[in-house]
């Protein structure tokens, strides 16, 4: 009879096909921002530690948003937390309308910021609501199918990025040794490429808003059952929140998990963000050099197929200790040799970083209550605050340019490395803990 539990009971079916949707709409958001902080750096003829800003103000929603999100979500119900976050979404992309109409950053950054409250509402909500559309026995899988559709849309946000944002970008044009002229323009010339090069970064966010639009009318219309979770939290079947916060805490396990993981989101971050910065003192242009990016999310697409096969021999503790040195060696290359195969290194992190981020996740939470599942989830949503701190420092060592007469973008890697390093530690400990 085991055998005849259905991975996605029929009256879930299409509940779970909405919601599976929505991680590939933020998948899209995640990644068509990464080159954008390269594209406002020229156009806008900022630092690359201003430009970085564009991520604070993005990982920053996160951070704001995730512990409100959870409080919402265990008050009112998935759905609620769902219409909640993609109306967010949708009001933070059509602000990019007026953001390039003033050509004001931080204009933009507010838009970005406010689009992120609607990223944390979606993902904080939709992982727990897959797992529960369902037998216990098989939600882990029901969950790793929906988080499939993530790269999907992290692949499509690369793919306008490189072939309809950047090559469109009329202040990336270079001379014959491959340096922007746009710095070289005069003003005239600039306030008129600034004006074409705007509206162009503008349009893809406009074009997601009103996706995100239709996705919310279609949910709002449909009918979502209520799950266990949500009928044992409507009888009152639930911790208070001082209580989960103090289970929480006295588990170490958990405790270093959200550290880690704010640690892995830096790393992320830095290393698909600057891929542009890296290949641009190589002299390679921002579309050539996005699609080094591309072949980066490609390898971690495959990384999570080959690492999720791996976990039937390896222990998913000691494949994350095992992946960690393998990217800690892949960055030491970027950091150390100068030239394409210092770039090839620099993406080839990528196939490494791509069992981190659920792996964990998972053993963060695999000795957590049921009950303190939803704030605990939050509080590692929350830890996406990782790619909103590291990045403008990054940028601040890339713009000395030269460091002890190595390529400062070069040097910067150096705070990846830490963060794989910590990974590193934690993949043991936790190993070890398991093994005692």
């Amino acid at each position: 009879m085991e055998n005849k539990v259905k991975l996605i009971p029929r009256k879930y079916l299409l509940t779970f096909i909405l919601v599976t949707s929505l991680f590939a709409l933020w998948g899209f958001a995640n990644d068509i921002t990464n080159p954008m902080v390269a594209a406002f750096q020229t156009v806008m003829e900022l630092t690359a530690a201003k430009a970085s800003m564009v991520q604070f103000a993005f990982y920053g929603g996160y951070a704001t948003m995730a512990i409100p999100a959870a409080l919402f979500i265990r008050h009112y119900s998935y759905k609620k937390g769902i219409l909640l976050g993609l109306g967010l979404y949708a009001v933070g992309a059509f602000l990019f309308i007026p953001a390039a109409a003033q050509q004001s950053f931080l204009f933009f950054c507010l838009s970005l910021y406010i689009l992120t409250f609607g990223l944390a509402f979606l993902e904080t909500t939709a992982n727990p609501f897959i797992l529960s559309l369902g037998d216990k026995s098989t939600s882990t899988r029901r969950l790793n199918m929906a988080q499939a559709f993530n790269p999907v849309g992290s692949l499509s946000g690369m793919a306008v990025a490189s072939f309809i944002v950047l090559p469109q970008l009329w202040s990336d044009k270079r001379d014959a040794a491959g340096q922007i002229i746009f710095h070289t323009l005069s003003e005239a010339e600039k306030a008129n490429i600034r004006l074409h090069d705007l509206a162009v970064i503008r349009n893809p966010y406009v074009a997601i808003g009103l996706v995100v639009l239709c996705v919310f009318v279609i949910i709002a219309l449909a009918k979502m059952p209520k799950t266990e979770s949500e009928e044992q939290k409507a009888a009152g079947d639930t911790n208070s929140v001082r209580m989960t916060l103090s289970n929480l805490w006295r588990n170490s396990i958990y405790r270093e998990g959200v550290f880690t993981q704010m640690c892995y989101v830096a790393a992320q971050i830095m290393v698909w963000t600057f891929i542009i910065q890296y290949a641009d003192h190589l002299g390679i242009n921002k579309a050539r050099a996005q699609m080094y990016n591309i072949v980066a999310m490609s390898l971690s697409l495959s990384g999570r197929f080959i690492g999720t096969y791996i976990m039937k021999f390896v222990n998913t503790r000691l494949l994350l200790l095992i992946f960690g040195i393998c990217a800690s060696i892949c960055t030491l290359g970027a950091i150390c040799i100068e030239g394409l195969l210092g770039l090839y290194s620099l993406v080839g992190i990528s196939l490494f970083m791509s069992i981190m981020f659920p792996s964990i996740y998972g053993i963060a939470l695999e000795n957590v209550d049921t009950k303190d599942t939803t704030l605990g989830a939050a509080f590692l949503v929350m830890a996406i605050v990782g790619g909103a701190l590291m990045p403008p420092l990054q940028g601040l060592i890339i713009d000395q340019h030269v460091i002890m007469g190595h390529p400062a973008v070069n040097v910067s890697f150096i705070l990846p490395l830490i963060c794989f390093l910590i990974i590193c530690v934690y993949g043991y400990r936790a190993h070890k803990m398991r093994t005692v």
